[in-house]
């Protein structure tokens, strides 16, 4: 049996879910291979940290006295911030050993202060992105996805964004089964690929602060498959087309067109997991009109066409 060892940094002001949420994972391949992922946590002086939120959590080990990982998971939290000089240090010198390298949410700043991601493509919570590109103009920030592969290192967005990061490794390493199964034990309610957006539509998308767009985003996300046109929607909000269309971007941040598309998206994505309806009937549903026009828009968002995502992603019976 191969053993993929999980060494997780420590340090004062990390984000607990950061650390836990992952360790959960992992520890839950146990049940498909005994001691798949042994996991130790190191501090700088191997002392117990206190969390981001006022838990204490104890290390393992210190970090001078840790074996170099098969995969070394860096979180992040209110410590990544300004983060201790020693800390970067190890990390520059040490990191680079690990076979697999992660970074939980703000955990991707400390590998940018390490220079481990220079060159790099990676990611981090949305709200310290532009800070990541602007502290560290070497990296290739891209802010929407919740987590990006890029070789042997592997980043992802704000705290649950780590759980479905390493559902992903699991399954690299374990297989789709093992992977989903976690899932549900955990109960995550959708095993979320890589490049989903770290926002859903009404969370991307501002509330509207009139009654009328904001029924008018009630009823689009409630019913995809209607006509969702520009003049119907304004009619809903008793406007003019034109009127309509600009409160709605005003006010939401975006298009009325752009809202509808992500909508459609999340539904469709959802029934193919929940579900597994054919792609057909999945396309109607969600408001494509044709399977072709669904499939352009999975392929155009998501990189992959709906049968093969449907494939990855659908959660048997269990």
């Amino acid at each position: 049996m191969t053993q993929r060892p999980v060494l997780v940094v420590l340090f004062d002001g990390v984000q607990s879910l950061d650390v836990t949420g992952p360790v959960e994972v992992f520890a839950g391949a146990s049940h498909f291979a005994a001691d798949a992922y042994p996991i130790r946590t190191a501090s700088l002086d191997g002392a117990p940290v206190r969390t981001q939120s006022g838990l204490r959590l104890a290390a393992d080990t210190s970090l001078a006295d840790a074996a170099p990982p098969h995969t070394l998971l860096v979180p992040g939290g209110e410590g990544s911030l300004e983060p201790d000089p020693r800390l970067v240090d190890w990390l520059r010198e040490h990191a680079p050993r690990a076979r697999r390298l992660v970074s939980v949410c703000t955990g991707a700043l400390l590998l940018a202060e390490a220079g481990l991601l220079d060159g790099r493509r990676a990611t981090t919570h949305w709200a310290f992105c532009d800070q990541l590109a602007r502290r560290h103009p070497g990296v290739e920030v891209d802010p929407d996805p919740i987590f990006v592969r890029d070789g042997h290192l592997a980043t992802s967005a704000g705290v649950t964004a780590g759980i479905d990061l390493a559902l992903a490794l699991v399954e690299e390493d374990l297989g789709r089964d093992a992977a989903l199964t976690i899932a549900r034990h955990l109960v995550v309610f959708l095993r979320r690929p890589g490049n989903q957006a770290q926002f859903s539509a009404q969370l991307a998308a501002q509330t509207a602060r009139r009654e009328p767009l904001r029924e008018v985003q009630r009823f689009i996300s409630e019913h995809p498959s209607a006509d969702l046109s520009v003049e119907t929607l304004a009619a809903r909000a008793t406007l003019s087309p034109r009127h309509f269309a600009r409160a709605f971007q005003a006010e939401t941040g975006t298009t009325p067109g752009r809202y509808v598309e992500r909508v459609r998206l999340e539904h469709a994505r959802r029934l193919l997991e929940d579900t597994g309806g054919g792609v057909h009937e999945v396309a109607r549903a969600s408001g494509y009109g044709t399977s072709e026009a669904m499939r352009r828009a999975f392929v155009k968002t998501l990189g992959t066409p709906p049968a093969e995502y449907r494939r990855r992603f659908h959660a048997p019976p269990h």
